[in-house]
């Protein structure tokens, strides 16, 4: 499995859109799943690109959670930006990796994914709980490159 179309069916990715809209109800933060095939740079460096390319470091509280997968390589990466990193404890996202590395490891990425984008949401609603008001900040839709 090396193509990003093929690493997902429309559906399961609507499930994972699903699980994004979730996790985002109780949380002002916001999440973001981006596929791409290869990355010919470190994965975190290409993911902090990815992270910059897609506006998520414009939110409002600084409060934005990339989870970056390239498919070919089979690597991914969890980012959050300055506001919740200020906030957590250095291993913070490594249980969340952790669940996801498992589920991938088995072939299971849909759940992977939505393990990893709901655990998320429940570390963001910890220090970024919804607010009246709160807006939508980013797309939920899965990007690709």
């Amino acid at each position: 499995m090396s193509k990003v179309e093929d690493f997902l069916t429309p559906e399961e990715e609507q499930e994972i859109v699903a699980a994004i809209r979730t996790a985002e109800k109780n949380t002002s933060g916001e999440i973001r799943v981006h596929l791409e095939k290869h990355t010919s740079i470190a994965a975190f460096d290409r993911a902090m690109e990815v992270f910059h390319l897609l506006k998520m470091d414009q939110t409002e509280l600084k409060n934005g959670v990339l989870i970056y997968v390239a498919v070919k390589d089979k690597t991914f990466v969890i980012c959050g930006d300055k506001g919740i990193n200020d906030l957590v404890s250095n291993n913070f996202w490594d249980s969340t990796r952790d669940v996801m590395a498992t589920h991938f490891k088995e072939g299971r990425f849909k759940q992977g994914l939505i393990d990893g984008v709901l655990r998320a949401g429940e570390q963001l609603q910890k220090y970024f709980p919804y607010q009246d008001g709160d807006v939508n900040e980013l797309s939920n839709e899965i990007s690709k490159g």
